[in-house]
């Protein structure tokens, strides 16, 4: 089974989520959190979710200029990051998702319409023919590239940053004494709720987490499924200093639990 992230073996999902899966059988609907049918399960989560957004808009504020919000997913960054003034071009490769994001400038105040460009791309490859003030990579989305996909993503990423600018992205360490799985019960804005189970044991390269229904009834059951691979901000760091960069700071971000320590590393380009 192929998610938007990395491969899986077979189509078997470990623990208490694949046994769900495996008592639905052929009403599990099962899609990607960034496609079509999933990504409005993803617009709901996102919503909610404030992590780092108070972290990243305060070392923006530092870089004037233009900012690229690449893997903008809705816009959970992009509209913070407009309400600063500043210009933003939000890169998504999801044609759903910039949809999504497209819809909440439509019901957005003129000035901030006037200061955005969507763009569907690939944060692997782009070519926007312009420079920015800093280029953020949020909410760990580094994670769903392969090696050869973040090697692309920093050649892209050096084109494109102004001198003296900025690249920022998240990134997520696992505490290895917790469950191999954990589960969550939440509830959204627009009153639904759901039920996560995320499932990681050391060695795994990825953490697969897999998104039901709270409640369901006899019908077809939508479950949103993603693997997120596991990078230490170690290892990153090592990336980016091969790539031309050099991490200027380090910032822990709040702790959202026992198992998960994020990181917001702090890049500007060498020579």
């Amino acid at each position: 089974m192929k998610t938007d992230g990395t491969a899986l073996p077979g189509t078997v999902i470990p623990g208490r989520a694949g046994e769900l899966l495996a008592e639905l059988g052929d009403r599990a609907e099962v899609c990607s959190l960034y496609d079509a049918d999933g990504s409005s399960i993803y617009h709901e989560l996102s919503q909610q979710d404030h992590h780092e957004v108070r972290e990243l808009i305060a070392l923006v504020r530092r870089f004037p200029g233009p900012v690229l919000d690449l893997a903008a997913g809705s816009g959970r960054l992009t509209m913070p990051l407009l309400a600063l003034g500043r210009e933003v071009s939000a890169l998504e490769l999801s044609a759903s998702m910039l949809d999504l994001l497209r819809e909440r400038l439509d019901r957005a105040p003129a000035a901030l319409r006037e200061r955005s460009t969507l763009v569907r791309g690939d944060m692997t490859d782009f070519a926007l023919e312009r420079e920015f003030a800093c280029v953020v990579l949020a909410t760990t989305s580094i994670s769903l590239l392969d090696e050869a996909g973040r090697k692309g993503l920093y050649a892209s990423v050096r084109t494109h940053l102004a001198l003296g600018g900025r690249f920022l992205l998240t990134t997520v360490d696992l505490n290895a004494s917790q469950n191999a799985e954990l589960e969550l019960e939440f509830s959204t804005a627009e009153g639904n709720d759901y039920r996560m189970f995320e499932y990681w044991k050391p060695g795994m390269e990825a953490r697969t987490v897999t998104i039901f229904p709270a409640r369901y009834g006899a019908g077809p059951v939508r479950v949103g499924l993603t693997s997120i691979r596991v990078l230490p901000a170690d290892r990153l760091e090592a990336e980016l200093s091969t790539s031309g960069f050099r991490v200027t700071a380090r910032h822990a971000l709040p702790s959202v639990g026992a198992r998960h320590h994020s990181t917001l590393l702090e890049v500007a380009a060498e020579g």
